[in-house]
């Protein structure tokens, strides 16, 4: 995207969103809706337990449905896999049962067979639930471009009891991706690009509000939802949590647009050993690294360093396993600063270098922060 040449604003959201204890049971409810075939695309990690749940939910109705296990990664070639082999079945409308990477390939299947789709997040790890948009990635995990899709899944689904049963990890790593949110919208209101609706569009208020809220809830209720999920229990600040990882964080993002704190995730893909790391871990970072580029207040920036150490979200190169060389800072920042990409939407010029210099004053400042603040530096 780029600066927009318009004054007309847009908003694009899920058809429906849906979030609460034992709402995967109620699937064939909203399937039925769409037609009879049925084709449910299920993370491999869940496939058995969730496939035999299935089964029972859609026996005795008129519902035909059919299962497939996602091999792990999102490239054009299980995207096409996958795509194939729904087509065979005809169905009425695709499902996505797993995390954001199942979910986006999911998408992908469904816009190229022109079907509905229903997104059914087993973590609240990622906004991929709620976008209209596919993050593509190469076999060894780099991150290569995204696939823009027509519309939003028709319904999100959020089950808070399967939420419950994935590792906290996830549900933070969820709020470290949602923490970026509101810091590049602001970003981009301020540099006036274009969202990710449709052809772009300026930012509604209603978009602004909503990525601001995002970060109010991660403040307020992040440490008790994560306190809470490690106890495997719902309250209301894990469900508020939930719903900003999920939906907040998503139709944020979309309806404002990314920046910098992303671009930096994308430029760690390109290191091996970071490949381990869960997309919200590294855009975590890279938000801090952001607010360090734009040279925000002290205040927030430690507001937001502090948020990442309660949490456990990394806040250095070495809580991401990242040696500091000269050549890999250079590569992560040549591909988050790359022509076209996401950085540009800053304020201001953004190059390799001045990625470069970000990274390296933001991990000595974060590493002065731990010490200082008595975590483990």
């Amino acid at each position: 995207m780029a600066r927009v040449e318009t004054t007309t604003r847009g908003f694009g959201c899920p058809g429906k969103y849906i979030q609460g204890p034992g709402e995967l049971k109620r699937l064939e409810e909203y399937t039925s809706a769409y037609g009879a075939n049925v084709f449910v695309l299920i993370d491999k990690r869940l496939y058995d337990t969730i496939s035999e749940q299935l089964k029972k939910v859609y026996e005795n109705t008129s519902s035909k449905l059919v299962l497939d296990k996602f091999t792990g990664e999102v490239t054009l070639g299980e995207i096409d896999r996958v795509t194939k082999l729904a087509a065979e079945s005809k169905p009425s409308v695709l499902v996505g049962i797993g995390g954001g990477k199942t979910i986006d390939t999911g998408k992908a299947a469904a816009a190229n067979l022109q079907i509905p789709f229903i997104s059914a997040p087993t973590a609240a790890s990622t906004d991929a639930p709620t976008s209209a948009l596919s993050v593509v990635y190469t076999e060894e995990g780099e991150q290569t471009h995204c696939i823009f899709h027509k519309t939003s899944p028709d319904i999100v689904l959020v089950d808070t009891e399967v939420i419950l049963t994935a590792p906290v990890r996830f549900l933070v790593s969820g709020m470290g991706d949602a923490l970026s949110t509101y810091f590049e919208a602001r970003a981009n209101a301020e540099s006036d690009y274009a969202n990710y609706v449709g052809k772009g569009y300026r930012r509604t208020k209603a978009a602004m509000a909503i990525a601001k809220l995002c970060y109010d809830i991660l403040i307020e209720d992040g440490l008790e939802a994560k306190l809470a999920a490690e106890r495997g229990v719902a309250t209301e600040a894990l469900e508020n949590v939930i719903e900003a990882n999920t939906l907040l964080s998503g139709v944020g993002f979309e309806n404002t647009g990314c920046a910098a704190g992303h671009a930096v995730n994308e430029g760690l893909t390109v290191l091996a050993e970071t490949h381990h790391f869960f997309h919200g871990e590294k855009v975590a970072f890279g938000t801090i690294c952001q607010l360090v580029l734009e040279n925000r207040p002290k205040a927030e920036i430690e507001e937001v360093v502090r948020f990442c150490l309660s949490v456990g979200l990394p806040t250095t190169l070495k809580d991401l396993h990242v040696e500091p060389t000269y050549e890999k800072l250079m590569a992560v920042a040549n591909r988050a600063a790359i022509e076209g990409g996401i950085a540009h939407a800053e304020p201001f010029k953004v190059t390799p270098e001045i990625i470069y210099n970000t990274i390296l004053a933001t991990d000595a400042l974060t590493t002065l922060y731990k010490k200082q603040w008595g975590y483990e530096a």
